[in-house]
C-alpha cells in the first residue's frame, strides 16, 4: 500500500467512506464481455443472410479474430488486463465444431471447446440465440413472421439455445443468462402492429415452454428502439418486453443503446426493480442512436453505476456490456470498455450515501448538491490504481504499452 493511497485513502474517509470496503465490493462483481467485439459479429458459422436490426461493425483495423482459437486468446489478453474475474457472453453464431448444423440443430457440444476454456479460466458464461444473418431473418420478421415454418425454426432454434445455455451452467456451476433479442420490426408504418406482437408472444410462450433450473439458466428478454430497416414498428419495443418479464418471471434486458437518445436508463433501473426479481443490463454507448460505441467513463454510466448502487441493485442486476468498433483495436476496446464500467461503480461504491440520504430525506437539497460536487475533487484514481495494483494488472502508460505490445502481435492478421 502506497503512501499516495493512504493520503487518498484518508481523504475519502473525512467524508465517511471506506475505501478498502469498496475496492473488496468491487472484486466481487462480474462484467460479461462480449465476445462479438473481437470479430465484428462475424461468428464462425456458414451463413447467407444479412445482419438485421441496425447491427453492423464498422472499420477494417487489422487483427480481427478468424478463428474461435483466435477468439479466444485475444480474450485471455483482454481478460489478464482487467482487474477481478469476469464472464464471457458468448452468441450461438460462435459455435466451436467441425459441422454444419443449421439453428435449429445446434447442440450443447458444438460449444464445448468454449466450456473447457470457460472453466480452465475460471470464468463464466452467458448466451444468447442469434435470430439475424440467417437467410430465415432477411425479412426483418423471426418469431413474429406470419409464415408459421419460419416461426417454427426460431422457435426451435430459441428452444436449443435455452437448453444449451442451461448445460454451460450446470457444467461451469454458475447460472447462464440467456439473452433474446430478435430483430423483428416494419421499415414502413404496419396496419396491423398487434398481430406480429401476438405472434412474438405466442413464439416466446412456445420457446419457454419446458421450465428449465434456475439455478443453471436464467431467461431474459430485450427490447429495442428501432434498428435500419424496421424504422417504423420494433414489435419488441421496451413496453412490450417489460409486460412479458413482469407477467412470465423473466429477467428484463435495459440495453443502453436501445432507447430515445433522451432517455435516463438509469432512471429507469428502481423503477423496472419494484416489479422484477432482477434485470440484465447490455451497457453501451449510443451516439445518435443504437451504434453501439465503446463505453466512456462519462455521465451516462456513472449515472448507471451510481444507481446500482444507491438502490442496492448489485445483487438483482447481471452487467454485460454490448459495442463492437472495427476501427480500432479490438482487444483495446474490450480492455478499456470494462475498466470503464468498473471505475464507475468504485465511484459509486466510494459515495457517502448515508450522509446524502439524510440529507435528502430532510429535503436538504442544499446541502444534497453541494457535496454530490465537493465530492468529483477527491482523488478517484488513486483508489483505481490501488485497486488494479491488488489485482496486478497494469494502469496507465504500462496499460497502453501491453494493449500496443498485443495489437501488433495480431495485426498480421489483416
Amino acid at each position: 500500500m502506497s503512501s499516495t493511497y493512504d493520503s487518498a485513502k484518508q481523504a475519502f474517509a473525512d467524508w465517511g467512506v471506506d475505501t478498502d470496503a469498496a475496492i473488496d465490493r468491487l472484486k466481487d462483481i462480474a462484467i460479461s464481455m462480449h465476445c462479438w467485439q473481437g470479430d465484428d459479429v462475424v461468428g464462425f458459422e456458414t451463413k447467407t443472410g444479412s445482419s438485421g436490426g441496425g447491427i453492423q461493425a464498422t472499420g477494417n483495423h487489422p487483427g480481427r479474430a478468424r478463428t474461435p482459437d483466435e477468439l479466444r486468446a485475444d480474450l485471455d489478453f483482454a481478460y489478464a488486463m482487467i482487474p477481478g474475474k469476469h464472464r464471457l457472453n458468448l452468441h450461438a453464431m460462435y459455435m466451436d465444431t467441425d459441422a454444419t448444423p443449421d439453428r435449429d440443430e445446434i447442440e450443447y457440444a458444438h460449444f464445448a471447446p468454449w466450456v473447457d476454456w470457460a472453466r480452465a479460466s475460471g470464468i463464466g458464461l452467458d448466451f444468447n440465440p442469434t435470430f439475424f444473418a440467417h437467410a430465415k431473418a432477411d425479412d426483418n420478421l423471426t418469431l413474429a413472421h406470419p409464415d408459421a415454418g419460419i416461426r417454427d425454426f426460431w422457435i426451435e432454434h430459441g428452444r436449443r439455445c435455452r437448453e444449451i445455455a442451461a448445460q454451460m451452467g450446470a457444467a461451469l456451476g454458475s447460472p447462464a443468462v440467456n439473452n433474446i433479442w430478435v430483430p423483428d420490426g416494419f421499415k414502413d408504418t404496419p396496419v396491423d402492429r398487434m398481430a406480429a406482437r401476438r405472434r412474438l408472444e405466442a413464439s416466446l410462450d412456445a420457446m419457454f415452454a419446458d421450465p428449465l433450473d434456475k439455478a443453471q439458466m436464467l431467461d431474459a428478454v430485450e427490447s429495442k428502439l428501432f434498428g435500419i430497416g424496421v424504422e417504423a414498428c420494433t414489435v419488441g419495443s421496451h413496453e412490450f418486453y417489460m409486460g412479458y418479464a413482469i407477467r412470465k418471471g423473466t429477467l428484463l434486458c435495459l440495453d443502453m443503446g436501445h432507447f430515445h437518445p433522451t432517455e435516463n436508463i438509469a432512471d429507469k433501473l428502481s423503477s423496472v426493480a419494484l416489479s422484477l426479481d432482477e434485470i440484465l443490463l447490455h451497457v453501451s454507448r449510443p451516439m445518435r442512436w443504437d451504434s453501439d460505441h465503446v463505453i466512456l467513463l462519462n455521465d451516462d454510466i456513472l449515472a448507471m453505476a451510481q444507481e446500482l448502487v444507491s438502490a442496492d441493485l448489485l445483487g438483482r442486476t447481471h452487467i454485460g456490456l454490448d459495442f463492437f468498433d472495427a476501427t480500432i483495436s479490438r482487444t483495446a476496446a474490450w480492455v478499456i470498455g470494462v475498466r470503464n464500467m468498473q471505475k464507475a461503480l468504485l465511484r459509486a461504491l466510494c459515495l457517502p450515501l448515508d450522509q446524502l440520504r439524510k440529507a435528502e430525506d430532510a429535503m436538504d437539497f442544499t446541502t444534497r448538491f453541494t457535496v454530490t460536487e465537493e465530492l468529483k475533487d477527491l482523488p478517484h484514481g488513486v483508489i483505481w490504481a490501488e485497486f488494479c495494483a491488488r489485482m496486478d494488472v497494469p494502469t496507465g502508460r504500462s496499460l497502453i504499452g501491453e494493449l500496443d505490445s498485443y495489437q501488433a502481435s495480431v495485426s498480421s492478421r489483416g
